[in-house]
């Protein structure tokens, strides 16, 4: 099967680093194909980051649809246009912090998501929520920018580890969930270092994938996630229009 990977920002070097997690745990029949927005912020912190990446998003989802892909994840753990990409696509899409989360839930009763910025903490909260996880889980921030993420010198790994330890600490918590895409190379290390499961949304969210595909399944299209009515979209939206289905 293939698989795609979309990062929602412009830096290609998290997409690298995303597509290296998603190989690292691929079956062996699954193809990884990586992708990068070419519009929009170069990293994704907050609302605003995460409104203006969405056009970007399902512009690679559309323009990779002629070569075929089985299923896509969305590179970012605000699980940013993940509802639209859904609507759009008739394969399953999985977003990251529905795939960390759900699958945290299998392994732990209490756990916590470390994440970057406070802006994003409350976002990942809300979404937490959403997913029926917002009893079991707390969000942490570790005042991180996105991209310090990819300078070994910015100190962010030692910002990381001072909250996953006030989360073993001061939370209870039995695993951890890494909240960043940005942190992906970091589970498997951090896991040995701590003792608990450390769950990583890249990873979780291909084996989810290759499960849906396995088990022939996709995102229902009746409802909520039924495809776009076509109308005309006009200004810089207007290549977004959908269109018709023949067939």
């Amino acid at each position: 099967m293939r698989i795609l990977i979309v990062n929602p920002n412009t830096t290609a070097s998290m997409t690298e680093k995303a597509a290296t997690a998603a190989r690292a745990v691929a079956a062996s029949g699954t193809e990884i194909i990586a992708s990068t927005s070419h519009m929009g912020p170069v990293s994704i912190e907050g609302h605003y980051d995460g409104a203006l990446a969405i056009p970007g998003l399902l512009a690679e989802l559309r323009e990779r649809q002629p070569a075929g892909y089985d299923a896509a994840v969305i590179a970012c753990f605000d699980d940013t246009g993940l509802e639209a990409a859904r609507t759009f696509a008739d394969v399953p899409i999985l977003g990251l912090c529905e795939s960390a989360v759900v699958t945290a839930g299998f392994l732990a009763q209490r756990f916590t998501v470390v994440t970057t910025l406070e802006r994003s903490r409350v976002l990942i909260d809300n979404l937490v929520r959403r997913y029926g996880m917002g009893d079991r889980a707390k969000v942490r921030a570790s005042d991180i920018p996105v991209l310090e993420l990819e300078d070994p010198a910015s100190g962010a790994i030692g910002k990381l580890r001072v909250e996953i330890e006030r989360a073993l600490s001061e939370d209870g918590a039995e695993a951890i969930v890494l909240g960043c895409a940005g942190m992906t190379d970091l589970a498997r290390e951090l896991q040995e270092i701590y003792g608990v499961p450390v769950v990583d949304g890249v990873a979780a969210a291909v084996k989810q994938a290759e499960a849906l595909v396995s088990l022939g399944l996709s995102t229902s299209k009746r409802g909520s996630y039924a495809s776009p009515l076509p109308k005309p979209f006009t200004g810089a939206m207007s290549g977004f229009s959908p269109v018709l289905k023949v067939g």
